[in-house]
Protein backbone atom coordinates (compact mmCIF):
# COMPACT_ATOMS: atom_id res chain seq x y z
CA UNK A 1 0.00 0.00 0.00
CA UNK A 2 3.18 2.29 0.25
CA UNK A 3 3.15 3.51 -2.92
CA UNK A 4 -0.85 4.61 -3.20
CA UNK A 5 -0.45 6.04 0.29
CA UNK A 6 2.64 8.14 -1.56
CA UNK A 7 0.29 9.03 -4.69
CA UNK A 8 -2.17 10.24 -2.26
CA UNK A 9 -0.53 12.66 -0.12
CA UNK A 10 1.58 13.56 -2.88
CA UNK A 11 -1.02 15.01 -5.45
CA UNK A 12 -4.04 15.32 -2.72
CA UNK A 13 -3.02 15.93 0.61
CA UNK A 14 0.04 17.99 -0.39
CA UNK A 15 -2.11 20.12 -2.51
CA UNK A 16 -4.81 20.64 -0.61
CA UNK A 17 -2.43 21.85 2.21
CA UNK A 18 -1.42 24.47 0.35
CA UNK A 19 -4.86 25.69 -0.61
CA UNK A 20 -5.88 25.64 2.36
CA UNK A 21 -3.12 27.70 4.02
CA UNK A 22 -3.83 30.47 0.46
CA UNK A 23 -7.38 30.47 1.97
CA UNK A 24 -6.52 31.51 5.44
CA UNK A 25 -4.37 34.38 3.84
CA UNK A 26 -5.04 38.03 2.79
CA UNK A 27 -4.48 38.86 -0.60
CA UNK A 28 -1.57 40.84 -1.43
CA UNK A 29 -1.60 44.78 -2.51
CA UNK A 30 -1.20 43.85 -6.10
CA UNK A 31 -3.07 40.52 -5.92
CA UNK A 32 -1.22 37.51 -4.63
CA UNK A 33 -0.61 36.50 -0.86
CA UNK A 34 0.34 38.69 2.32
CA UNK A 35 0.02 38.06 5.83
CA UNK A 36 -2.28 38.81 8.48
CA UNK A 37 -4.20 35.33 8.84
CA UNK A 38 -8.06 35.56 8.59
CA UNK A 39 -11.15 33.74 8.33
CA UNK A 40 -12.47 36.47 6.20
CA UNK A 41 -12.41 34.79 2.96
CA UNK A 42 -14.77 31.91 3.82
CA UNK A 43 -17.27 34.79 5.78
CA UNK A 44 -17.19 36.45 1.87
CA UNK A 45 -18.57 32.85 0.78
CA UNK A 46 -22.26 33.66 1.94
CA UNK A 47 -22.43 36.70 -0.50
CA UNK A 48 -25.28 36.15 -2.55
CA UNK A 49 -22.64 36.44 -5.58
CA UNK A 50 -20.90 33.33 -4.76
CA UNK A 51 -24.44 31.55 -3.50
CA UNK A 52 -25.65 31.92 -6.12
CA UNK A 53 -23.44 30.44 -8.55
CA UNK A 54 -22.16 27.79 -6.25
CA UNK A 55 -26.40 26.96 -6.29
CA UNK A 56 -26.27 27.40 -10.29
CA UNK A 57 -23.40 24.63 -10.43
CA UNK A 58 -25.27 22.13 -7.99
CA UNK A 59 -28.48 22.18 -10.06
CA UNK A 60 -26.38 22.36 -13.48
CA UNK A 61 -25.13 19.17 -11.94
CA UNK A 62 -28.03 17.32 -11.03
CA UNK A 63 -30.12 17.96 -13.74
CA UNK A 64 -26.87 17.01 -16.25
CA UNK A 65 -26.32 14.28 -14.14
CA UNK A 66 -30.10 13.03 -14.25
CA UNK A 67 -30.46 13.50 -18.45
CA UNK A 68 -26.84 11.08 -18.22
CA UNK A 69 -29.02 8.60 -16.01
CA UNK A 70 -32.02 9.06 -18.27
CA UNK A 71 -29.66 7.90 -21.64
CA UNK A 72 -27.13 5.70 -20.10
CA UNK A 73 -29.66 3.69 -18.91
CA UNK A 74 -31.39 1.90 -21.47
CA UNK A 75 -28.27 2.20 -23.66
CA UNK A 76 -26.28 0.24 -21.02
CA UNK A 77 -29.08 -2.44 -20.62
CA UNK A 78 -28.98 -2.61 -24.70
CA UNK A 79 -25.49 -3.17 -24.60
CA UNK A 80 -25.47 -5.64 -21.76
CA UNK A 81 -27.70 -7.97 -23.82
CA UNK A 82 -26.23 -7.33 -27.14
CA UNK A 83 -24.47 -10.59 -26.99
CA UNK A 84 -21.52 -11.21 -29.71
CA UNK A 85 -21.78 -6.89 -30.72
CA UNK A 86 -21.57 -6.63 -27.05
CA UNK A 87 -17.90 -5.18 -27.63
CA UNK A 88 -18.40 -2.92 -30.62
CA UNK A 89 -21.29 -1.39 -28.83
CA UNK A 90 -18.56 -0.71 -26.03
CA UNK A 91 -15.92 1.08 -28.61
CA UNK A 92 -18.61 3.34 -29.51
CA UNK A 93 -19.30 4.18 -26.48
CA UNK A 94 -15.69 5.00 -25.53
CA UNK A 95 -14.71 6.41 -29.33
CA UNK A 96 -14.87 10.09 -28.26
CA UNK A 97 -11.98 9.70 -25.53
CA UNK A 98 -10.29 9.12 -28.60
CA UNK A 99 -10.24 12.96 -29.07
CA UNK A 100 -8.94 15.92 -27.27
CA UNK A 101 -11.60 16.59 -24.79
CA UNK A 102 -11.14 20.36 -25.55
CA UNK A 103 -11.77 19.56 -29.53
CA UNK A 104 -14.89 17.85 -28.80
CA UNK A 105 -15.96 20.83 -26.88
CA UNK A 106 -15.02 23.06 -29.31
CA UNK A 107 -16.92 20.93 -32.02
CA UNK A 108 -20.20 22.20 -30.78
CA UNK A 109 -19.14 25.53 -31.12
CA UNK A 110 -19.11 25.11 -34.76
CA UNK A 111 -22.46 22.94 -34.80
CA UNK A 112 -24.24 25.69 -32.55
CA UNK A 113 -23.14 29.14 -33.55
CA UNK A 114 -25.47 31.47 -35.92
CA UNK A 115 -23.59 30.41 -38.79
CA UNK A 116 -23.01 26.33 -37.67
CA UNK A 117 -24.37 23.22 -39.48
CA UNK A 118 -27.37 22.99 -37.47
CA UNK A 119 -28.27 26.47 -38.17
CA UNK A 120 -27.58 26.51 -41.79
CA UNK A 121 -29.46 23.14 -42.82
CA UNK A 122 -32.38 24.64 -40.87
CA UNK A 123 -32.43 28.01 -43.07
CA UNK A 124 -31.46 26.00 -45.72
CA UNK A 125 -34.47 23.32 -45.26
CA UNK A 126 -36.94 26.63 -44.76
CA UNK A 127 -38.02 25.88 -41.33
CA UNK A 128 -36.46 28.96 -40.14
CA UNK A 129 -35.61 32.60 -41.23
CA UNK A 130 -33.41 33.50 -38.67
CA UNK A 131 -30.40 31.81 -36.60
CA UNK A 132 -31.63 30.10 -33.24
CA UNK A 133 -29.52 31.54 -30.35
CA UNK A 134 -28.32 28.22 -29.81
CA UNK A 135 -24.93 29.17 -28.10
CA UNK A 136 -24.27 30.95 -24.89
CA UNK A 137 -27.07 29.50 -22.83
CA UNK A 138 -27.89 26.55 -20.02
CA UNK A 139 -28.95 24.51 -22.92
CA UNK A 140 -26.13 24.41 -24.71
CA UNK A 141 -23.60 24.07 -21.43
CA UNK A 142 -26.40 21.05 -20.43
CA UNK A 143 -25.71 19.35 -24.20
CA UNK A 144 -22.35 19.59 -23.72
CA UNK A 145 -22.12 18.37 -20.25
CA UNK A 146 -24.34 15.44 -21.12
CA UNK A 147 -22.70 14.64 -24.50
CA UNK A 148 -19.33 15.24 -22.55
CA UNK A 149 -19.94 13.09 -19.50
CA UNK A 150 -22.74 10.53 -20.84
CA UNK A 151 -19.96 7.68 -21.21
CA UNK A 152 -19.35 7.84 -16.83
CA UNK A 153 -22.50 6.59 -16.39
CA UNK A 154 -22.78 4.21 -19.48
CA UNK A 155 -19.88 2.08 -17.92
CA UNK A 156 -20.38 1.64 -14.53
CA UNK A 157 -24.09 0.60 -15.31
CA UNK A 158 -22.90 -1.59 -17.70
CA UNK A 159 -20.28 -3.31 -15.87
CA UNK A 160 -22.89 -4.14 -13.41
CA UNK A 161 -25.82 -4.73 -15.46
CA UNK A 162 -23.08 -7.62 -17.65
CA UNK A 163 -22.85 -9.21 -14.29
CA UNK A 164 -26.96 -9.87 -13.70
CA UNK A 165 -28.13 -13.58 -13.76
CA UNK A 166 -30.49 -13.90 -16.64
CA UNK A 167 -31.98 -16.70 -14.55
CA UNK A 168 -33.63 -14.27 -12.21
CA UNK A 169 -35.56 -12.58 -14.94
CA UNK A 170 -36.37 -16.41 -16.05
CA UNK A 171 -37.65 -17.19 -12.77
CA UNK A 172 -39.80 -14.19 -12.97
CA UNK A 173 -41.43 -14.72 -15.37
CA UNK A 174 -42.05 -18.50 -14.43
CA UNK A 175 -43.85 -16.79 -11.59
CA UNK A 176 -46.07 -14.80 -13.56
CA UNK A 177 -44.88 -11.64 -13.57
CA UNK A 178 -44.66 -9.52 -16.58
CA UNK A 179 -41.41 -8.15 -18.69
CA UNK A 180 -42.02 -4.52 -17.37
CA UNK A 181 -42.56 -5.53 -13.97
CA UNK A 182 -39.46 -7.96 -13.66
CA UNK A 183 -37.52 -5.04 -14.99
CA UNK A 184 -38.62 -2.19 -12.09
CA UNK A 185 -38.55 -5.37 -9.20
CA UNK A 186 -35.40 -7.16 -10.72
CA UNK A 187 -33.14 -5.20 -12.87
CA UNK A 188 -33.18 -1.48 -11.82
CA UNK A 189 -32.58 -3.26 -8.15
CA UNK A 190 -29.62 -5.07 -9.21
CA UNK A 191 -28.35 -2.18 -10.98
CA UNK A 192 -28.33 0.57 -8.30
CA UNK A 193 -24.53 0.22 -7.02
CA UNK A 194 -23.56 1.11 -11.10
CA UNK A 195 -25.92 4.07 -10.67
CA UNK A 196 -24.54 5.28 -7.59
CA UNK A 197 -21.29 5.11 -9.40
CA UNK A 198 -22.48 6.41 -12.60
CA UNK A 199 -23.90 9.39 -10.67
CA UNK A 200 -20.66 10.36 -8.60
CA UNK A 201 -18.39 10.08 -11.66
CA UNK A 202 -20.66 12.27 -13.25
CA UNK A 203 -22.22 14.64 -10.38
CA UNK A 204 -18.67 15.51 -9.23
CA UNK A 205 -16.25 16.33 -11.66
CA UNK A 206 -19.76 18.32 -13.49
CA UNK A 207 -19.83 20.53 -10.50
CA UNK A 208 -16.36 21.98 -10.77
CA UNK A 209 -16.06 21.89 -14.90
CA UNK A 210 -14.94 24.93 -16.56
CA UNK A 211 -14.29 24.15 -20.29
CA UNK A 212 -17.72 23.79 -21.25
CA UNK A 213 -19.33 26.69 -19.45
CA UNK A 214 -16.88 28.41 -20.57
CA UNK A 215 -16.82 28.27 -24.34
CA UNK A 216 -20.74 26.93 -24.57
CA UNK A 217 -22.19 29.12 -22.07
CA UNK A 218 -20.24 32.56 -21.35
CA UNK A 219 -20.66 34.69 -18.97
CA UNK A 220 -24.36 34.15 -18.95
CA UNK A 221 -24.31 30.74 -17.56
CA UNK A 222 -21.45 31.60 -14.99
CA UNK A 223 -20.55 28.22 -12.69
CA UNK A 224 -17.80 27.85 -10.16
CA UNK A 225 -15.08 26.69 -12.18
CA UNK A 226 -15.60 29.86 -13.84
CA UNK A 227 -15.49 31.26 -10.91
CA UNK A 228 -12.34 30.01 -9.39
CA UNK A 229 -10.63 31.02 -12.88
CA UNK A 230 -11.81 34.20 -12.77
CA UNK A 231 -10.48 34.84 -9.07
CA UNK A 232 -7.35 33.22 -9.43
CA UNK A 233 -5.95 34.90 -12.71
CA UNK A 234 -7.92 38.11 -13.15
CA UNK A 235 -8.41 39.40 -9.99
CA UNK A 236 -5.70 37.60 -8.53
CA UNK A 237 -7.55 36.86 -5.55
CA UNK A 238 -5.74 33.75 -4.57
CA UNK A 239 -7.43 33.63 -0.68
CA UNK A 240 -10.13 34.06 -1.74
CA UNK A 241 -10.36 31.61 -4.71
CA UNK A 242 -8.48 29.19 -2.51
CA UNK A 243 -11.48 29.36 0.23
CA UNK A 244 -14.16 28.76 -2.44
CA UNK A 245 -12.08 25.69 -3.69
CA UNK A 246 -11.85 24.38 -0.41
CA UNK A 247 -15.84 24.82 0.42
CA UNK A 248 -16.49 23.33 -2.64
CA UNK A 249 -14.22 19.84 -2.22
CA UNK A 250 -16.44 20.03 1.47
CA UNK A 251 -19.13 20.14 0.20
CA UNK A 252 -18.49 17.26 -2.77
CA UNK A 253 -16.83 15.11 -0.14
CA UNK A 254 -20.55 14.53 1.71
CA UNK A 255 -22.67 12.70 -1.49
CA UNK A 256 -18.80 10.27 -0.91
CA UNK A 257 -18.90 9.91 2.83
CA UNK A 258 -22.86 9.12 2.30
CA UNK A 259 -22.10 6.53 0.00
CA UNK A 260 -19.64 4.85 1.88
CA UNK A 261 -21.69 4.97 4.81
CA UNK A 262 -24.67 3.21 3.08
CA UNK A 263 -22.31 0.42 1.40
CA UNK A 264 -20.82 -0.16 5.08
CA UNK A 265 -24.25 -0.81 6.27
CA UNK A 266 -25.22 -3.03 3.91
CA UNK A 267 -22.40 -5.13 4.36
CA UNK A 268 -22.55 -5.10 7.68
CA UNK A 269 -26.33 -6.31 7.56
CA UNK A 270 -24.91 -9.05 4.69
CA UNK A 271 -23.07 -10.64 7.39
Amino acid sequence: MLPSWIWLWVLFVAPFAIVLAYSLLTRGPYGGLAAPWTLENYQRLVDPLYMVIMLRSFIMAAVATALCLVLAFPLALFISRAGKRKNLYLQLVILPFWTSFLVRTYAWLFLLRDTGLVNTVLQHLHIISAPLPLLYNDGAVLLGLVYGFLPFMVLPIYATLEKMDESLLEAAADLGCPRWRAFWLVTVPLSVPGVIAGFLLCFIPIVGEFVIPDLLGGSETMMIGQTLWTEFFSNRDWPVASAVAVALLCLLLVPIVVYQHIQMRALERGR
